[in-house]
């Protein structure tokens, strides 16, 4: 579920978003509850509200807001899961109060950098002292299920460095992390900055040198990583993900917003007026679809897992995708890989080994390359 609006535009950020100043944040949240209404499972398993910055809404919105949702899907009684995203400026105690009253349990919180110089080359509108605020803010309303987000290898930092911030976040007592490295995604002001040359990525082996801090710090403050950025305490997994890496079924609302149902992959229009309008005119607000071939479907099934700990179960993947043994292009593929040393056998799993990790993307994309989806 998406509520697209930020107190700023962060510089680094791909996401449809928006400032919220001089924006109908109101009718947004009427929208949204609107296609709801229309499209949002009843007794859903799990919950996820992202932006945006969805703890930016006022303490009225997010309840007109939570209300409304429990009232169309009752999922306070039957989610195993409900997550809100938050950045630190906009949660306290008394709005983390109000969210767990209504059914949220769990908050991921982007903290994103302890250091100021980083936070305004991010764009970001806060300080480190909000954000271990905010986090004891949650703590203090009884939130016990909370991430922290955070980005490492940003330009100008060094790996000393992230060991001091990382040990200091992990000193919260942390049930789950995710620790991304720094991306330049097309059409973001860094992207902008990169071609131009006012901004230059760290070299890779510094990069991975942070990836082996974070990999020794998180196990020894008892976090296990279960996918590429995250960790976790046992049964502390963001469940919600693991249905999305898993290739799984999921309904997205809000604009831009991305669904994937039996194979059927759409996706909502970015724009704020026209998604309210479609709307308020009783039309799907969807900009698009797709139905991916079987093949297709068990190269992203791949692609996805590959990002887990756990890896891919071939059987499993044949299932999810609906292709038959005789017919699967992924395993020739897996087993080439084996013998460059990029992936490992585990049982009936194929997963990244330590010499594919730093290259698991360049290594999920083989997946995409040999199952194509046709034109």
């Amino acid at each position: 579920m998406h509520l697209p609006f930020c107190q700023a535009k962060c510089h680094y950020c791909d996401f449809f978003s928006l400032p919220a100043e001089g924006q109908d944040v109101d009718g947004m949240v009427d929208a949204v509850l609107e296609e709801a209404r229309l499209r949002a499972p009843r007794k859903p398993r799990t919950l996820f509200i992202g932006g945006g910055t969805p703890s930016l809404l006022s303490r009225a919105q997010l309840e007109r807001f939570l209300d409304g949702l429990e009232g169309l899907t009752r999922y306070r009684d039957n989610a195993r899961e409900v997550t809100l995203e938050c950045n630190p400026e906009s949660l306290d105690a008394d709005k983390a109060r109000l969210l767990l009253d209504r059914g949220v349990r769990r908050l991921s919180i982007g903290f994103q950098s302890l250091r100021a110089e980083t936070l305004e080359l991010f764009g970001r509108v806060h300080d480190a002292s909000q954000s271990f605020r905010a986090f004891e803010a949650a703590r203090s309303a009884g939130l016990e299920d909370i991430n922290v987000d955070l980005i490492y290898a940003a330009p100008g930092n060094d790996a000393d460095r992230w060991r001091v911030d990382l040990q200091r976040v992990l000193g919260l007592g942390l049930d789950h992390l995710s620790a991304y490295n720094l991306a330049f995604e097309e059409d973001t002001v860094f992207s902008r900055r990169l071609r131009d040359g006012t901004l230059a990525p760290l070299p890779d082996e510094l990069e991975l040198e942070m990836l082996a801090i974070t990999r020794e710090l998180t196990a020894a403050a008892g976090l296990a990583p279960y996918e590429i950025s995250n960790y976790s305490r046992p049964e502390r997994e963001c469940r919600h993900n693991l249905n999305y890496w898993a290739n799984g079924d999921y309904v997205g609302l809000g604009p831009s917003a991305v669904s994937h149902i039996a194979g059927v992959r759409s996706g909502n229009t970015r724009g704020i007026e026209a998604y309210r309008g479609a709307l308020a005119g009783g039309e799907s607000p969807a900009a698009w679809s797709e139905r991916l071939e079987p093949t297709a479907r068990l190269g992203e099934t791949w692609w996805l897992g590959l990002r887990r700990t756990r890896g891919v179960d071939p059987v499993e993947a044949r299932a999810v995708a609906g292709v038959d043994e005789g017919r699967d292009p992924a395993v020739p593929v897996a087993r080439g890989l084996v013998e460059q040393g990029l992936l490992e056998r585990d049982g009936a799993r194929y997963r990244l080994s330590a010499r594919g990790l730093p290259l698991a993307d360049r290594v999920a994309a083989e997946f995409l390359e040999s199952t194509p989806a046709p034109p």
